[in-house]
């Protein structure tokens, strides 16, 4: 980026908060206008912000309102005349009280000074901050002040009182025994049902929590906490039924999430992410496989943490309903930090942390090889170098600086935030870097009934070598099987070697191996690079017509240009690369247009209060439309020339496009509200799609349903249930059809056209879910504890699922809609504060879900299952009567009494075929969150768990084959390894040759059953403690220190590997490790400055 232009763009942004500030004058013509749109005027017009409580104030009494350009302080009077309400003024804010000694002034009976005493002190919040305008009165007695800006009070009361009472908007008013003082001070605690709890739900639209029929969870900035990998990685174990895994590529690379589990056969069942309520992009391309690849990484890396305020997950479709089939796998909402009100504050923080690998495989050093061979199958012990693996990997490091500015009025406000990211990773060469700016405004005119606001955001992502995984082109697959009696050192330093020959450096290696290579000829000769530019942009406008009626207007524009480069010199590993070398380049572009508007409508009629929303909307999707070239092993014409002259003339160039789709949409909701207690949601939506036209089925329609009563307020129930929910609701929504389904195409290779064999589906039908849920809401004690509860059944129709065409036909397959999918499960969130005083406060908060995934059916016609992954002895199957994820495995053939079956010459015996072995999917998982905070300091810990489910590693398959395993040395110093096994003549066997047992359990396609694993695991996720230093009279604010670790250390883990981390982020090769880069741990120091 332009520095230059950088910089004078910083200026312009920050001068626009030197322009002389607003002068407090209100123009209102009103006939009748409600207290709450004048105190709207009010703060929309001025610098001030109002303070009420809405039991004293009755937001709807309408006055007459007639002002030009009058001060805030007369419209006040005008506006306050006879309703028995006063107000103060402090600073930029005004409070609403009740009218009675406002100006602060002692008032009494008239006694002698004798009869009276002074009492002073300060008032605070429990983060220490003064409190300013809190009422301080003499029970039962008009004698009372209010503090003042720093908090304190001072006042002369009766000789003979007891107690001073201290009250304030939103906070706990409490009574002080003031006997024998003279100096009172007060810490007063937040009263969280003195304010509605709000909440953004769909389309960004606010809503009172209580008003909700749906499960949603919310998290805020801090509690994102990670700045490793992308933002989605920190929110594991911080939302109840949401499943996170990260792929093995490390950093840029993509994440999988789930919401209540895999519901369709064909697609993703990922969430829909949204911007400031506006669809995002989030599309994927390759992925990590078994034999290789290469993580392209998805659309959330891009997303600076910063720039987030919150995070808000709607789960379920009944919650997603209003966006239509791209929702109906849940909503992810990422809410955006806007421009604060006031003058400007600038915030610099500074995020560094250094990782290193957590734990290697158990490997051998103890015997070599036999003959020169690439496996260390040598039974003689000698003492060889072991260190070298560990020597390899690095010490990473990541440093993200951002600056924030914020400020403005009510009239006008902005936010700008520059960040850079800059990262290395535990491998060598391994490197990542991404900026982020972000700009956006938002202001109102016309007297504030005009609100408008535009936002852009670039973001520049670079990662040069991301880890990788599989066989091929891998430094891990050579650095561990490497055989232990050679001199690794020696290929290490020299890793390449010059020829005469070719006149070139090529490979230094001790074998030409299909999958072996020198790591350090990768890491230096075959440099990967992804590059990903992209912008978000929107704008908005919403215009108010009266206290009934608005309309909301708003476009956003998202486009990425991804480039991903691959140059393997001349020498590498010729099962994949050319003599002359291979380049592989793909150059494609996403870009998502999107617009709606979207009519308020709002009245009340004594109890009745109606809420309704009419709304259309147009989205235009284009996903990997560009070109790629792989010149794989037909090669260059010249060596290490990586370009598009240099290919050879058999590499084809091919243009791609992965998705075109144009959706337009019409979709309304009405809430029914009885004296906020009683809340009814309706909700439907028309989805015109333009991936079914042709079939007759290209608009569909889905309704929702929903139902909320909040008992507390309904029933007579004891005190201390401080506020309890019941809701339900159901709804229908149809998923996302795929691109190019109801009639493929041809397409052309080096031989020429290749003709489509898969018939036209022109009767398709978008894949159908229902879903409904029940769930309470409960706080108790003062909100001292809670628990959110949500029973869920999703019942998902009308699958994509392939055939075999029949004989005859033409075709060789063909697509029906059929299948049924079922998830049900349950979700609780329970959270607890079991200690808190004035200075201490511990909270804590338990995430519980478990989810069930069950095939009812698939076709009739269907004979075999379908199967998403068959690799290596590795399947992952779905079938009718199972579940999604189930892996199926080569196993031992056994007897009936659980024996090993071995062949006449001792060889051991497998099934015929992969078997049944479990779930991918954990059958339940939790998390358990901590705070203790005192004063200043603040202690946060998270420890997350998954229970059940299964996982294999193919890495410890092949290190048994190769000998280079711990466990295989152990069996050669035990002279064998123990088995319960028998030969065809009934003779048993209990110990086998470690030679002949390994090299048939493990390598390529050896016996998965022994590498199967639970994937169970429980571990320390995230630790930050933190002191906040604060300094209101200095030119800086405040200082933040905060020391910060991720993943610190497995409690319980059953795998060799981390199991949450995957090869694939999509549907294929699940739960199956192959050489990927350990799992590692971070820590370091967080630092906020805030001017």
């Amino acid at each position: 980026m332009n520095l230059k232009a950088l910089f004078l763009f910083v200026l312009f942004f920050c001068s626009s908060f030197l322009l002389p500030a607003q002068d407090n004058r209100i123009t209102a013509h009103f006939s009748s206008v409600s207290l709450k749109k004048v105190f709207e005027l009010i703060q929309e017009q001025s610098e001030y912000i109002i303070f009420y409580n809405d039991k004293q104030v009755n937001l709807k009494r309408t006055i007459k309102l007639n002002v030009e350009d009058q001060p805030v302080d007369d419209v006040l009077k005008i506006t306050l005349k006879g309703t028995g309400l006063g107000y103060k003024m402090f600073d930029r804010q005004i409070i609403i009280l009740k009218d009675q000694n406002l100006d602060g002034s002692l008032n009494t009976p008239s006694v002698n000074n004798l009869d009276r005493k002074v009492l002073k002190g300060r008032v605070t919040d429990e983060s220490g901050n003064p409190l300013v305008g809190v009422t301080v009165v003499v029970p039962e007695t008009s004698v009372g002040v209010t503090t003042g800006w720093d908090g304190h009070y001072q006042l002369k009361v009766p000789a003979d009182t007891h107690y001073l009472s201290f009250s304030f908007v939103v906070m706990k008013a409490v009574q002080e025994n003031v006997e024998g003082k003279t100096t009172v001070d007060v810490v007063l605690l937040s009263d969280d049902f003195g304010v509605e709890e709000v909440v953004v739900s769909a389309l960004g639209i606010q809503r009172e929590e209580k008003s909700l029929t749906y499960a949603t969870q919310t998290i805020d900035y801090n509690g994102i906490g990670s700045r490793e990998y992308s933002f989605v990685s920190g929110l594991s174990g911080k939302v109840s039924g949401m499943e996170v895994s990260r792929s093995a590529s490390g950093y840029g690379g993509s994440s999988k999430i789930l919401l209540r589990g895999n519901k369709s056969l064909s697609t993703s069942s990922e969430p829909l992410f949204v911007i400031d309520g506006i669809p995002m992009v989030n599309s994927k391309g390759r992925q990590l496989g078994l034999f290789d690849g290469g993580d392209q990484g998805d659309g959330l890396s891009q997303v600076n943490v910063d720039d987030i305020e919150s995070i808000t997950v709607l789960k379920g479709a009944n919650a997603a309903a209003l966006y239509g089939s791209q929702g109906a796998n849940g909503v992810i909402l990422i809410n955006t930090k806007n421009g604060q009100v006031g003058a400007l504050r600038v915030m610099l923080s500074s995020y560094l942390t250094v990782e290193s690998i957590m734990d290697l495989p158990d490997l051998q050093y103890d015997y070599g090889s036999v003959g020169g061979a690439a496996e260390s199958w040598s039974y003689d012990k000698g003492k060889y170098a072991n260190g070298y693996v560990r020597d390899f990997f690095q010490t990473g490091t990541n440093l993200v600086n951002t600056l924030t500015l914020s400020g403005g009025s009510q009239r006008s406000s902005s936010y700008f935030s520059f960040s850079n990211t800059s990262s290395q990773g535990v491998v060598p060469e391994n490197k990542y870097d991404k900026i982020n700016l972000t700009f956006k405004q938002s202001g109102n005119v016309l007297d504030g009934r005009l609100k408008l606001g535009s936002t852009i955001m670039l973001a520049n992502e670079q990662a040069k070598n991301k880890y990788l995984a599989g066989y091929y082109l891998n430094p891990l697959t050579g650095l561990y099987l490497f055989p232990r009696d050679r001199d690794f050192a020696q290929y290490a330093q020299n890793y390449q070697v010059f020829s005469t020959v070719r006149n070139m450096y090529l490979q230094n290696w001790f074998v030409q191996d299909h999958f072996q290579s020198n790591p350090y000829w990768i890491i230096n000769n075959e440099p990967r690079e992804d590059l990903i530019k992209r912008l978000i942009a929107n704008v908005n406008a919403k215009y108010c017509f009266n206290d009934h009626f608005e309309i909301a207007v708003r476009g956003s524009y998202d486009y990425a240009v991804k480039t991903f480069e691959e140059k393997h010199k001349a020498g590498s590993n010729i099962t994949n690369v050319h003599a002359n070398g291979r380049w592989v380049y793909t150059k494609v572009n996403d870009e998502l247009i999107y617009g709606d508007a979207i009519l308020f409508y709002n009245d009340s009629w004594q109890k009745f209060r109606v809420s309704a929303i009419l709304g259309t909307s147009y989205q235009k999707s284009t996903l990997g439309q560009g070109l790629t070239v792989d010149t794989g092993t037909e090669g260059l014409r010249y060596p290490n020339e990586f370009y598009f002259q240099n290919i050879d003339g058999e590499v084809m160039v091919e243009s791609g496009l992965r998705s075109r789709l144009i959706k337009e949409a019409v979709f309304g909701n009405v809430q029914l509200n009885y004296d906020d207690k009683l809340f009814v949601d309706l909700s439907g939506r028309n989805d015109w799609a333009s991936s079914l036209v042709g079939t007759g089925n290209d608009s569909y329609f889905y309704p929702s349903v929903g139902f909320s009563g909040v008992l507390t307020d309904i029933l007579d129930l004891p005190d201390f249930l401080s506020f309890g929910k019941l809701r339900s609701s159901l709804s229908w929504v149809s998923n996302e059809v795929p691109f190019n389904r109801v009639n493929p195409q041809h397409s052309i290779d080096r031989a020429g056209v290749v003709l489509n064999t898969s018939r036209s589906f022109e009767n398709l039908r978008p894949e159908r879910i229902r879903s409904f849920e029940l769930g309470t809401d409960w706080k108790l004690w003062d909100n001292r504890f809670g628990l959110d509860f949500t029973y869920y059944k999703l019942n998902s129709r009308d699958q994509f699922i392939e055939l075999p065409a029949p004989s005859g036909s033409g075709y060789s397959t063909y697509y029906v809609n059929a299948g049924k999918v079922i998830n049900d499960g349950i979700e609780l969130t329970t959270y607890i504060t079991p200690l808190k005083t004035s200075n201490f406060e511990w909270e804590a908060t338990v995430n519980y879900a478990e989810n069930k995934n069950k095939i009812v059916k698939l076709h009739e016609n269907l004979k075999d299952p379908i199967v998403l992954s068959d690799n290596e002895g590795y399947q992952l199957i779905v079938d009718e009567g199972g579940s999604f994820g189930d892996i199926y495995v080569y196993k031992f053939l056994r007897d009936e009494n659980n024996r090993i079956l071995l062949n006449e010459s001792g060889g051991i015996l497998r099934t015929e075929k992969p078997e049944y072995i479990g779930n991918s999917n954990p059958r339940w998982s939790m998390g358990f969150n901590n705070r203790f905070s005192y004063r200043n300091f603040s202690v946060d810990f998270l420890i997350n768990g998954k229970f059940g489910g299964k996982v294999i590693s193919q890495t410890e398959s092949m290190l048994d084959g190769y000998g280079v395993s711990k466990r295989s040395a152990i069996a050669r110093e035990n002279g064998g390894v123990a088995i319960k096994a028998v030969l065809p003549d009934g003779t048993f066997v209990d110990q086998i040759d470690p030679r002949l047992y390994y090299t048939t359990v493990g390598e390529r396609t050896g016996i998965k059953e022994v590498y199967t694993y639970g994937r169970d695991n429980v571990r320390l996720s995230q630790l930050r403690l933190t002191y906040l230093l604060r300094a209101e009279k200095s030119w800086l604010k405040q200082v933040q220190f905060s020391l910060v670790a991720q993943n610190l250390f497995f409690l319980y883990r059953d795998a060799p590997f981390d199991p949450e981390i995957t090869l694939n982020t999509m549907v294929d090769d699940q739960a199956i490790d192959s050489f990927s880069v350990p799992s590692t741990l971070s820590v370091g120091l967080n630092v906020k400055l805030q001017f």
